[in-house]
Formats: C-alpha cells, structure tokens, sequence
C-alpha cells in the first residue's frame, strides 16, 4: 500500500508543479500592462524635418487625462501646404490615434465627422505601433535618440510589414 501513497504523492506532486506552473503563466498573461499614453509620451516636444521639398513642424504636448495632442504643419516655398491634428485617446483597449488634415485655409480633407483611426498593436522603449483601422498601413512612432524622432510608414509587400521612414524630426532646443 506504501507504493500507491508514494506513487499517488508524485502524481499530486507533479499535477501540483504543472498547476503552479500554468498558474503562474496565467497570472502573468491577466497582469499583462495594456498599453497607455505613457506608452508614446516619449514623443513630448518641439520637432522640426522636411519633407517634400519644404519644412515640417511637429508640436506634442504632454499625455494630460485620457489624451496626448499633436499637430504638424508642412510648408513650401513660406507656405502651408497641409495641417495635420493628431490626438491619441486612452481606450480600454490601449490608445488609439485619430488623424484628421488639412488643406490651407483649414479646409478638412476627409469628411467633417470622419478622422483616420489607428489602433494600437505594440510599444516598446521609445517606440510604438499603431495600424490603420482598415489594416492597409501601419505606422511607427520611434524616438531614435534624445533629439531624434521618426514616423515610419508601413506597407505589405509579399506578405510582409516593410517600413520606411516618413517624417524624420530633430528636436528644436
């Protein structure tokens, strides 16, 4: 009968090992941090690049509430050619990034109750992915070094994500 008890003790033992052992990859996977606009506040400043043979001026401002706001402007030969607001709203689900243009004189591109949405996908250190509602692009918000900030724009090509860099900005000191 001794056997059986010992036999039974290393079934329990080892039952006991794997539900620990799922227990605790589950409690991890429950814990898992959803993303948060701390997640791009890294993004905070005054920045400054070209783009299409002109300036083009981004401002963030810091995460306050459930928001982080920003705007660009881009500029050819000392005049607006496009206004761009951006805003990333806290969700649930992470943030999302609504995108609205526009052309000089503030004339909106899309429609008056339409903006493109962007739903977050992943972040890491100085950098996080958002992918269009209709899942066409992707786009990259990277903090290259202190005074560097990228906005990489994706694309599939033969089933794959490939990046290039859209705005390059460096920081106005």
């Amino acid at each position: 009968m001794y056997p059986v008890i010992m036999n039974l003790s290393t079934r329990f033992r080892s039952f006991i090992f794997l539900l620990s052992f799922l227990l605790t990859g589950l409690a991890g996977y429950s814990q898992s941090k959803t993303a948060t606009l701390q997640d791009v506040a890294f993004m905070q400043g005054h920045w400054l690049g070209t783009f299409n043979g002109g300036p083009i001026e981004a401002f963030w401002a810091a995460p306050a509430g459930d928001n982080l706001t920003g705007f660009m402007r881009m500029m050819k030969e000392e005049k607006v050619t496009m206004y761009e607001m951006l805003v990333f709203e806290q969700t649930v689900d992470g943030p999302i990034v609504l995108v609205k243009h526009f052309k000089p004189g503030l004339i909106a591109v899309e429609e008056k109750e339409i903006s493109d949405r962007y739903k977050f996908i992943e972040a890491k250190k100085g950098q996080a992915l958002f992918e269009k509602q209709d899942g066409s692009v992707r786009i990259i918000y990277e903090k290259r070094s202190e005074n560097q900030l990228v906005i990489q724009r994706g694309n599939q090509k033969d089933g794959k994500w490939v990046f290039a860099d859209l705005f390059v900005f460096n920081r106005v000191k």
